[in-house]
């Protein structure tokens, strides 16, 4: 059985530091081998400019791929990122962000994600990241 939005609210409120949860994080959707939360616009979090920053983008996919591995095991485990990579595409302004983290492999002691951050607003791809987990328990 699939993991609730509410179960999967609860995981982030439960298991993320003050600074990530000041980000404003919901989840939205949740699959057997995917997660998307919401990167609510905040000019807290934007640049000089306008733009959604840059380390915004990245905690948000960062926490996505917590929220993905753990809707594929069915609950919190503990976790912790061995690599994450992220190219910026373009900025996003005025506009929340979509985070749909993909899981492409779940093993006993690994997690691999691809994840895209999308301008909701537009549509338009604002950046893409992968992450390598390692799974503690």
């Amino acid at each position: 059985m699939t993991m609730t939005t509410a179960e999967a609210d609860k995981i982030l409120s439960d298991n993320f530091a003050p600074w990530v949860l000041a980000l404003g994080l919901s989840v939205v959707s949740l699959a057997a081998d995917r997660a998307t939360l919401r990167l609510p616009w905040s000019a807290e979090l934007a640049r000089e400019g306008g733009g959604l920053s840059g380390q915004a983008l990245m905690a948000a996919a960062d926490t996505a791929t917590v929220i993905a591995v753990s809707a594929a095991r069915g609950g919190f485990v503990p976790m912790t990122t061995v690599q994450q990579s992220t190219s910026f595409q373009r900025a996003v302004t005025d506009s929340d962000v979509l985070v749909e983290a993909v899981l492409t492999k779940l093993g006993r002691r690994m997690a691999f994600a691809d994840i895209t951050l999308t301008a909701e607003r537009s549509g338009e791809l604002a950046a893409r990241a992968s992450t390598v987990y390692a799974l503690l328990g």
